[in-house]
């Protein structure tokens, strides 16, 4: 089975608030079995148009991915997001 992945671009706005978000957040992904690839740091432009943080979360599958985000667990974390700031959210299936 192919896993899962939250490939997420974020835009920070209210940076004083985010970690309120990163606090929620992050016991609802552990719950679903969400591992961070990829959490902030540095990156390089090289084509197109970017936001200035990356993330990279991986699921054991496709529809373990879906689940959490459409989760109870992750509701106040995504409307906390949605306040402090702006981001490209895609949910992927690893292929096989």
């Amino acid at each position: 089975m192919a896993k899962g992945y939250w490939v997420v671009h974020i835009t920070v706005t209210k940076p004083d608030s985010y970690p309120d978000y990163v606090a929620v957040a992050t016991p609802a992904i552990a719950k679903y079995g969400g591992n961070f690839l990829i959490r902030g740091g540095p990156a390089q432009l090289r084509e197109g148009e970017a936001r200035e943080r990356h993330v990279v979360v991986e699921f054991e599958s496709y529809e373990r991915a879906i689940e959490c985000y459409e989760s109870d667990d992750y509701a106040p974390a995504l409307a906390l997001r949605q306040q402090y700031a702006l981001s490209d959210f895609v949910i992927a299936d690893g292929g096989e």
